[in-house]
């Protein structure tokens, strides 16, 4: 089946857009639906990026999690553009998202948290994200004594742990058509507004 997106089947509204999307894909059963690359940018403008996992998403912006002292952390801390990117081969359907970001409240953190599993709860605590550690052993140890010191239900929530929310400046959506001849609507913020275009595939 050939997906299409046109002007007579496009959403106005890019959020209600993307959820749209979004919802065929986790029902669809695509594996990593929820998976989106995070790109950022050191202080000199180099790129970095990586893959990490969507929460949960409104008008208000998109939120995921992370260690507050990672190598992403420190570089948004210094430039707060970001760029979000979902792929969904099968279905052909590709999702980029430009923004600004910010830490979300630590109470929404909190709440987060609580409903992690177990496991990840302790590999937050764990893990000092990014920085150099002489082997493996040492961070399956760390994890043990974190084991021992905190039972199951009594893990707190890191502080350098949390989540952050990219408020939206520009959506563009990409559905993959025969011959090349794909679809890119890109949607602008303009005041209160979207500005949707038609980009030549």
């Amino acid at each position: 089946m050939t997906h299409t997106l046109t002007e007579s089947n496009l959403i106005q509204d890019p959020v209600v857009q993307f959820k749209h999307w979004y919802g065929e894909a986790k029902n669809l059963n695509i594996e990593m639906y929820d998976a989106m690359a995070l790109a950022t940018a050191d202080e000199s403008g180099v790129p970095s990026a990586r893959m990490v996992l969507l929460k949960g998403f409104d008008h208000d912006g998109f939120v995921f999690y992370t260690n507050y002292n990672s190598v992403k952390a420190q570089e948004m801390e210094k430039n707060s553009s970001v760029c979000l990117l979902f792929y969904w081969k099968e279905i052909e359907r590709q999702v980029r998202i430009w923004g600004q970001i910010e830490k979300v409240s630590r109470q929404e953190s909190e709440a987060y948290f609580k409903t992690r599993p177990y496991d990840s709860q302790l590999g937050a605590w764990a893990s000092d994200q990014s920085t150099i550690i002489p082997d493996r052993n040492h961070l399956e140890q760390r994890f043990d004594e974190l084991m021992k010191k905190y039972p199951e239900g009594n893990v707190p929530l890191p502080d350098f742990w949390g989540g952050y929310r990219v408020t939206p400046d520009a959506f563009e959506f990409w559905q993959g058509r025969p011959s090349r001849l794909h679809d890119r609507i890109k949607y602008i913020k303009k005041g209160d507004d979207w500005e949707i275009v038609r980009l030549a595939p």
